[in-house]
């Protein structure tokens, strides 16, 4: 597992959820089973653990559990699968929304800019779309779009005019091509950075995480027990804005809805942490994924 992916801000993680020994909880990210092992230990021999992943790899790992059970689908399926299951409420849900060290070490999966692989970035190898496609399909207005909004890159514009011209006399099939290609706008001494953002732009699109995340956020609300808890970990900006915004209106679009009868705004959550919890310089030494991690727990109403 520590191979696979170090669990971010495990103990705070399990801390917050504030585990029931016979209560039935949610990991949404699998991956490794880092969280779902250590929920495990704290449950007692009547409580349940259902985990989502639909990444191939990920399931490799599945605990051999009677109290658990890996669901090889996207979490954006959350209430559809437990349902399925006979589960209509639960007592905790945790999703840690990062790329696994897996996925990032793995470099025929092309998530990484340190290695030269086909332009992939699926998370569901079953899946259709991929990087390439994207980069040598969209529009020049959709691939602009694409990397201000997911991005958040200054020069979109630039970089999507050297990619458009570079595709028209060959197609654009690996990282190394993607990078050669987008050079001469790569800020000199900042291009870890820019390139992160570029390749993080392309990984949202293929996965459509942000959408999956804003279904899976809205059927939180709707599966947790009162005082049950959500704890999540966000990497970006575009996560943690969805997150804070369930948190704080029960919705993810953040605006305020009123009841009809009495005006008064409707209250889904007790927000327990006003500021993010985040892993100490420790932490970030042993593993340095975890130094833009962001946590935030929330109880239900």
């Amino acid at each position: 597992m520590s191979n696979y992916h170090t669990p971010v801000l495990l103990h705070a993680c399990i801390d917050n959820l504030n585990i029931n020994p016979n209560g039935v909880y949610v990991d949404l990210t699998f991956g490794g089973g880092g969280h779902s092992k250590e929920i495990l230990s704290n449950l007692g021999a009547t409580g349940k653990l259902f985990a989502f992943d639909q990444d191939a790899d990920a399931q490799q790992n599945a605990i051999d559990d009677q109290r658990f059970k890996l669901l090889p689908y996207n979490f954006r399926y959350l209430k559809n699968y437990l349902r399925l299951n006979g589960i209509i409420k639960v007592d905790g849900i945790l999703g840690d929304l990062g790329v696994s060290s897996h996925q990032f070490n793995e470099a025929s999966r092309g998530f990484s800019i340190r290695f030269d692989s086909e332009l992939d970035m699926r998370m569901n190898q079953n899946d259709l779309l991929t990087a390439k496609e994207i980069i040598n399909t969209y529009d020049e207005k959709r691939l602009t779009q694409l990397f201000k909004l997911y991005g958040e890159i200054d020069n979109a514009f630039k970089l999507t005019q050297l990619i458009v011209k570079a595709r028209a006399l060959k197609r654009i099939e690996t990282t190394n091509e993607l990078k050669e290609v987008i050079k001469s706008c790569t800020p000199k001494f900042e291009d870890h950075k820019y390139l992160a953002k570029v390749f993080q732009a392309l990984r949202l699109e293929v996965n459509q995480e942000l959408n999956a995340l804003e279904e899976c956020l809205s059927q939180c609300s709707d599966l947790l027990k009162p005082n049950g808890r959500l704890v999540i970990i966000s990497y970006h900006s575009l996560e943690d804005r969805l997150v804070k915004n369930i948190i704080k209106t029960g919705n993810t679009s953040g605006v305020e809805e009123k009841d009809i009868i009495y005006g008064t705004v409707k209250k889904v959550y007790r927000n327990l942490t006003t500021k993010p919890i985040l892993p100490s310089d420790e932490e970030i030494k042993i593993n340095t994924r975890a130094r833009s991690a962001k946590l935030r727990v929330a109880e239900k109403v």
